[in-house]
């Protein structure tokens, strides 16, 4: 081996490739401690930018009382619509069709309860065995209220080591399916789908198509509007860094303006006339007509801060950096891990990789919890994953050389046998 590709896995190497990330200033802006934070697609860590844009608010209740809804530095009667207009960049779409509203889970029930139109021939819905279950519950939800057995009626593609064949995803795409709902990050391999093609393959077999962003949003580009996505929804507070249970927010395209949402409620009405205080609702023009209830004004009030940093960053350069962390992190698991039988789940390819790699192994609970021992923080998922999440705006490539080097002595020592049956709920 030379001495150059001995400098690739040096610590000195890593500390190059940082000094030369265009992005390493907005690490400063971050609340890091005194850990290596891994776990940024779970929940991100709280900005400066965030902080301040809290308390902003705060001051705002303060300072106005009621009056705060209509003054103030971000009056909170339109904050949903203004923060829809910084998401709208991030998801590819024109700024009426982003709302700053509900949780995920809620929006799903809003979204499908809006477009999911049975009839006595087409009334399946199509998802997958791989996504995140609060879908899974909210589909089979929505199935019983219409009156089907979601046994008979949801049909799960099967995944393959947790990764989604979309050929498989298509097949499933019979005459039957009336809407069809599928992640577009999955949550535990990583893996991309391919959004603008399985949305045409709908349309071609007219099937109301959306996703779950939220294992993408903020980490990899979209256009929703480009691929005629028909609606999405994701949450905030994993790449966004909006806080933990910050805001959800969803997308309609605009092709679908003018319709009722198919949960209705006092934020739905049309903004101008919505303190007439008329029991017929006059829904909103826009995506604002799928809002329901009051905003959470609190809860939304970091991403102000938050989304102002990513417009700033830029969501291409963002991306850039994002690959080349799960690049530079799978080199060294490759050279570094290779005798201690870690399996990387997580597709290479750049285009089918999402934000995170998703490493496979027999203790992976015991080795989580020695990693969190020695102040590294990832994430583990049953049975036998771990999940390392690095975030471009406040990771370096300097914690992925630490976090591999302190992952091979935990193999090297065993010392992860000292944390069996030491296992705990991670959300």
């Amino acid at each position: 081996m030379t001495v150059n590709q001995n400098h690739l896995y040096s610590e000195n190497y890593a500390k190059e490739l940082d000094q030369e990330d265009p992005l390493k200033y907005y690490r400063e802006e971050f609340y890091i401690g005194d850990a290596i934070y891994l776990d940024g697609n779970s929940l991100g860590l709280l900005s400066k930018r965030a902080e301040n844009s809290l308390m902003t608010v705060l001051n705002s209740w303060k300072k106005y009382g009621i009056d705060g809804w209509t003054n103030g530095e971000n009056p909170w009667f339109y904050l949903s619509q203004d923060l829809g207009k910084k998401l709208a960049p991030l998801v590819g779409a024109q700024a009426e069709e982003v709302i700053v509203t509900g949780s995920t889970t809620t929006n799903i029930h809003q979204l499908v309860s809006t477009f999911y139109k049975p009839t006595s021939k087409k009334y399946k819905i199509l998802a997958d065995n791989a996504t995140f279950p609060s879908d899974i519950y909210a589909l089979k939800s929505q199935l019983q209220l219409k009156g089907y057995n979601p046994s008979e009626a949801l049909v799960q593609v099967e995944s393959q080591d947790d990764i989604l064949v979309e050929e498989q995803i298509i097949d499933q795409m019979t005459q039957n399916v009336a809407l069809i709902l599928l992640p577009s990050v999955l949550y535990r391999s990583g893996q991309i789908l391919d959004m603008k093609r399985l949305t045409a393959e709908a349309h071609k077999r007219n099937i109301i198509i959306g996703f779950d962003l939220c294992h993408s949003i903020g980490a990899i580009p979209h256009e929703l509007d480009k691929w005629d996505v028909d609606f999405a929804m994701w949450c905030t507070y994993k790449h966004i860094n909006g806080g933990p249970g910050s805001v959800g927010a969803l997308y309609v395209n605009k092709k679908h303006f003018g319709q009722d949402p198919g949960l209705s409620g006092w934020f739905s009405s049309k903004k101008d006339i919505q303190f007439e205080m008329k029991h017929e609702l006059t829904a909103d023009v826009d995506a604002g007509a799928f809002e329901i209830g009051t905003p959470h004004v609190l809860s939304m009030a970091p991403l102000i801060g938050s989304l102002h940093m990513f417009n700033e960053a830029g969501i291409t350069s963002i991306r850039k950096k994002s690959l080349a962390l799960t690049d530079y992190m799978i080199d060294l698991i490759t050279y570094e891990l290779k005798e201690f039988g870690f399996e990387i789940v997580t597709p290479l390819e750049h285009s089918k990789r999402g934000g995170h790699i998703l490493l496979k192994h027999s203790y992976s609970a015991s080795i989580c919890k020695a990693l969190k021992s020695a102040r590294i923080i990832p994430d583990y998922r049953e049975p036998n994953f771990i999940r390392l999440g690095p975030v471009a705006l406040y990771n370096s490539f300097h914690d992925i050389w630490k976090t591999i080097q302190t992952l091979k002595q935990i193999m090297t020592e065993e010392t992860y046998k000292n944390f069996a049956n030491k296992r705990d709920i991670i959300a």
